[in-house]
């Protein structure tokens, strides 16, 4: 399994697949794991994305309107893990999706096309019955949002069935930039590790050098997705692979963004 931490904290680039083009989104996850991204969290555009702030929103909007479907994403891990095979690499979808394609089915072409591990984003641990049974046949990773509103019970019970890592939100609410990172993450970090000795990454939020500085202090992986995505978005197709190349390389400078 691929999805492994080395450096502290690692970084978790999550890309909107097929913003601005499926053949975009490869070369973009290219240059971000060449640039130091650990793992790539793909995530399937979906016409009703509820989790997501408005950058994510826009870029999943101009994903289904090009036409890119799920067994898209899915080729689409496959010639990553072809042609970048120590990379982690997880798929990142609303529940509805991946009903429509069929659980059993999904989870076995994501084992053939590589992929590591999957989050549900509105997938809770309580009703992830057949799922947990489905991926453990294929041997993929379960991975859970853990919210600093999550009850003990609830962060337990993350704990006892995740595989990979825990995702830990750096706070309640949609996706999306903010200022700095919510105390509440490192607390949510704290109460995880009671339970769980997997690694956990924080998200929702972090968009520059200073934030992920600040969850080196406390967790193991740092998750970018709203930054990434918004600076897609801002780029030309053929210079969005470099620009988020810089970008990333620029997150592990965190005296450099304090001095501008």
């Amino acid at each position: 399994m691929a999805l492994q931490f080395e450096s502290k904290p690692a970084l978790v680039v999550y890309l909107t697949a097929g913003d601005p083009s499926i053949e975009g989104t490869r070369a973009i996850a290219l240059a971000a794991i060449d640039a130091g991204a650990a793992v790539i969290e793909l995530g399937v555009p979906f016409s009703d994305p509820i989790g997501d702030g408005p950058v994510i929103q826009r870029a999943s909007e101009r994903a289904v309107e090009r036409g890119t479907r799920l067994v898209d994403v899915l080729v689409l891990a496959k010639e990553i893990r072809a042609a970048r095979p120590a990379a982690g690499l997880i798929v990142f979808s609303y529940f509805n999706p991946i009903l429509r394609y069929g659980l059993p089915r999904f989870v076995s072409d994501a084992a053939a096309a590589g992929v590591d591990g999957v989050l549900i984003i509105d997938m809770i641990v309580e009703e992830a019955g057949e799922y947990l049974v489905e991926m453990e046949r294929a041997h993929l990773a379960p991975i859970f949002l853990a919210a600093p509103t999550s009850l003990d019970e609830r962060l337990k019970a993350i704990a006892a069935h995740s595989k990979g890592f825990i995702y830990a939100i750096s706070r309640v609410g949609i996706t999306g930039t903010q200022q700095s990172v919510a105390s509440d993450a490192a607390a949510l970090v704290a109460r995880i590790r009671r339970w769980s000795t997997l690694p956990v990454a924080v998200g929702f939020g972090i968009g520059n050098a200073e934030h992920v500085a600040r969850v080196a202090e406390f967790a193991d992986a740092a998750v970018v997705g709203s930054a990434i995505v918004e600076l897609i978005e801002q780029s030309t197709a053929d210079a969005a692979p470099a620009a988020v190349a810089r970008f990333i390389k620029g997150l592990r400078m965190p005296h450099a963004a304090l001095a501008r």
